[in-house]
């Protein structure tokens, strides 16, 4: 008998059985049948795929079962090449929309190339929903000033991720924060004005200073400023739907708005500017998606949402109380997605069992309170240093999930990212890419959306109180350096086993490479963290020695960020990586 299909998402029934059909070599196509039936399981996305000692046959009973059997049989043909074993599936997903949202805002701006290579992928994993998360990088015509040093994605580029996206499946939302993170828009002299708050202001915890990100939306000029990006953005989009944020209003009613929340209350003036917001959205013809996070402060104002928005319930940690959320939204008939994460910023190269348990715990709430859909969310806090070869452990586990909630094995992660995305018979870049994400429990710290292996060597100057990032240079005070050592050792054999690997195409060789980089960059945050406490200690003359190599190799590293960048991004690596240099300077001073 043949070895056991290596298929994600895991079918829902799989019988295997004994014999091999041979696809012909001339015209395998024929030896294909496909037709539409009703015996086909009774869901849009059901599917019935039979192979035999008669061939190959797809049952179906709409387009989303067809592209579902499609996938299946793909990865069927990558694994067993012509020689198919004999089984019959039935299958169908758990959630009717099944999605990747990708940060592009916080310094990565990926190019047209680098996202159409995404979605190719992503639909062999049956991935249906693509958004990308915008704040300021979208090319409008009015704010070049705000987004051309970061890159940007123009209409035209949209436009034709669009189109291969309907092609293949998936639908393209558009994502335009327009209540709170808009902090480059407000720092433009011409949108002050519409910020709640006019200037930097202290945090209550007095660790870190926060920036103007929040619209007034008692100002007259918020929603002509919203009608403008909406009028520009959302033509290049097919999609029914439009997610406009709304997340962390952090400023909301410390200032323009100040007296109207004393006298409503501010969950009532954030619901009001959120039915504004819908008003422009459905006038424009879309359905409104928004973050849960503030209204989920206000549960008496829950039932009080417009019925015809969704709701994006979102939390990061393992333990994150989805079940009780979930059943928030679904008490109060508003519908909604639950949207874990994959834990892969502030850590460089990942945070692998937060991540896990966090899309297994979403999966299985939304699945229990009659989630729409699940949003696997990959962001970039702290200038988005980690690549997305670091991410994709975590969309092939949210896929597995989001389709089959209850029937997801771990152990198929390696063989099938070795197969279907890192193209490496050897399998050591999947093996790597899986084992540096668990690096950081050498350390024995935990903390919330990061790890020190990430944001060590990405703090901010102290004198900047930036909020990412902001405990790095506290760790080394915390953590001993035999854990610093154990976990540095740790990357260096995954580094060692990476070498080993041969990917078979060209971006199977890029994505090894970006592997590599941040693990490298995650070795210096131990270094850092040695010697820090070197310094510490008072021994000046190893810390010196372990200055000048850190000073060598931080060198090295910038220039390779540098060499890489442009293979998948736009722009220059300026808002990614500044602080490679922040380091130096740290060394040298």
């Amino acid at each position: 008998m043949s070895k056991r299909p290596d298929l994600l998402p895991a079918p829902r029934s799989l019988q295997l059985r004994a014999g091999i059909f041979l696809l012909p070599k001339q015209r395998p196509l024929a030896a294909i049948k496909v037709i539409r039936t009703q015996t086909a399981p009774a869901q849009p996305e059901g599917y019935a795929l039979t192979i035999d000692r008669n061939g190959v046959k797809i049952e179906f009973r709409e387009t989303g079962g067809l592209r579902a059997a499609t996938a299946t049989l793909r990865q069927l043909l990558r694994q067993y090449e012509r020689r198919l074993p004999f089984l019959k599936i039935r299958d169908w997903p758990d959630f009717a929309r099944r999605g990747v949202m990708l940060d592009i805002s916080r310094g990565r701006v990926p190019k047209l190339e680098t996202l159409l290579e995404l979605i190719e992928r992503l639909a062999d994993f049956k991935v249906n929903e693509l958004q990308l998360y915008t704040e300021h990088t979208f090319a409008y015509r009015k704010y070049r000033s705000v987004w051309q040093s970061w890159g940007a994605l123009t209409g035209k580029e949209i436009r034709q991720l669009d189109a291969r996206c309907r092609d293949l499946g998936i639908d393209l939302v558009p994502n335009q924060n327009s209540f709170g993170h808009l902090r480059y828009f407000l720092a433009a002299p011409k949108l002050k004005k519409l910020a709640e708050i006019a200037a930097p202001y202290e945090d209550a915890s007095r660790e870190f200073v926060r920036r103007p990100t929040t619209l007034a939306p008692n100002h007259p000029g918020t929603l002509p400023f919203l009608r403008g990006l909406y009028d520009e953005l959302l033509p290049n989009f097919s999609s029914k739907f439009f997610n406009i944020g709304g997340d962390e209003t952090w400023d909301l009613g410390k200032g323009r708005s100040k007296k109207l929340c004393a006298a409503k209350g501010q969950g009532a003036v954030y619901l009001d500017f959120l039915k504004k917001i819908r008003r422009e959205v459905s006038a424009r013809g879309k359905k409104m998606m928004f973050w849960g996070d503030i209204i989920l402060k206000y549960p008496a104002l829950i039932r009080a949402l417009p019925k015809n928005t969704i709701a994006l319930n979102w939390g990061y940690a393992a333990d994150h109380p989805f079940a009780r959320e979930a059943a928030q939204f679904a008490r109060a008939k508003i519908p909604f997605y639950v949207c874990p994460g994959t834990s892969t910023w502030q850590t460089m190269i990942g945070k692998h069992d937060n991540a896990l348990a966090n899309l297994r715990a979403a999966a299985q709430a939304g699945k229990k309170s009659g989630a729409l859909g699940l949003l696997n969310t990959d962001w970039g806090d702290g200038g988005h240093p980690q690549p997305l070869a670091v991410s994709w452990p975590l969309f092939l586990a949210g896929a597995a999930l989001a389709w089959n909630a209850n029937n997801f094995d771990e152990s198929k992660l390696v063989p099938v990212l070795s197969r279907d995305i890192f193209e490496d018979a050897t399998g050591q870049v999947a093996s790597a890419a899986c084992q540096l994400g668990l690096a950081h429990q050498k350390l024995g710290v935990q903390a919330l959306n990061e790890t020190p292996l990430g944001t060590v060597i990405a703090a901010p100057k102290p004198g900047t109180r930036e909020l990412f990032c902001r405990n790095g240079l506290k760790w080394s005070a915390k953590i001993p350096a035999k854990k610093i050592q154990a976990a540095l050792k740790e990357i260096e054999r995954q580094r060692k086993i990476l070498a080993r690997a041969k990917p078979g195409s060209d971006p199977g060789k890029i994505l090894a490479r970006e592997l590599d980089l941040a693990a490298r960059m995650a070795a210096e945050s131990c270094h850092f963290m040695l010697w820090q406490q070197a310094v510490a200690a008072g021994k000046i003359p190893a810390a010196k020695k372990m200055a000048q190599r850190g000073i060598r190799e931080l060198r090295r590293l910038e220039n390779d960020f540098k060499a890489c960048w442009p293979l998948r991004n736009k722009a220059t690596p300026k808002h990614c990586s500044p602080w490679l240099q922040w380091r130096i300077q740290d060394l040298e001073h």
